[in-house]
């Protein structure tokens, strides 16, 4: 299966439960709310239909107010992926695509063509699912626990590689690059199906990172280089520096 014969639809999960920014779906960057700037970028994207799976009626409302498409989904899910995965049985019974794309409802700021790039590895059908790692350039992000690292060696090209771990200490150990994982993941539809099915893992609850229960699973995990990690919206700086760049 090649990438280009795939079928995706991109699921953007939002609730306005965070506990660092409350509300921070709505939070208006550069005139319109956060929820509605991520949308863009996945729209931007150009490679299928991108959803909202909305926790909250005032999220899909602010959705569909721009133009967009929403599912609101059960507040009490347990996590992004739970909610990705009934927004897709809500919005796509018929099971017409068969890959989704999991994008982060935090990340105004998204280049679109790191959408596109999680596509790439799922070209090899031995591959459940994709996600995104860059280069580790600042000193002091090799040994925080906040920046999650993934293991994994990259081919000869320097572009893709399988990851064999995730983790927030600082891994491998050596001379050499260190990978930032970026959450932005490319399921094949059973892939998530699955995913969702199991029961948190050992490590997943240990390191507090979902991917592994895929790992831990057997699930085969591919990483694409890319070249910046975006900008993730967790505190008010964030927001400021957010509004500065799409302001600009």
């Amino acid at each position: 299966m090649s990438a280009s014969s795939v079928s995706p639809l991109v699921v953007i999960p939002a609730r306005m439960a965070s506990t660092r920014l409350p509300g921070k779906p709505l939070a208006d960057i550069a005139g319109a709310p956060m929820i509605v700037q991520v949308w863009r970028r996945a729209m931007e994207a150009g490679i299928g239909p991108v959803l909202v799976a909305c926790a909250e009626a005032e999220i899909a409302d602010a959705v569909t107010a721009a133009g967009g498409q929403a599912v609101l989904t059960d507040p009490d899910l347990p996590s992004g992926s739970d909610r990705v995965w009934q927004a897709v049985l809500r919005f796509d019974p018929q099971a017409r695509h068969d890959v989704i794309v999991n994008v982060q409802g935090d990340l105004p700021t998204l280049d679109p063509a790191l959408v596109r790039a999680a596509l790439e590895p799922l070209a090899d059908p031995a591959v459940d699912l994709a996600t995104l790692v860059a280069e580790i350039t600042e000193p002091e992000e090799r040994t925080n626990p906040n920046v999650v690292k993934a293991v994994t060696g990259l081919d000869r090209t320097g572009r893709q590689g399988r990851a064999l771990y995730f983790t927030r200490a600082t891994a491998p150990w050596g001379d050499g690059p260190l990978w930032h994982h970026i959450g932005l993941y490319a399921y094949r539809r059973s892939a998530l199906e699955r995913f969702v099915s199991l029961p948190p893992s050992p490590l997943e609850q240990r390191e507090k990172l979902e991917q592994l229960r895929a790992l831990e699973n057997g699930m085969r995990i591919d990483c694409v280089r890319v070249d910046t990690v975006p900008l993730g919206v967790d505190t008010p700086a964030d927001l400021e520096k957010a509004r500065q760049i799409l302001s600009a």
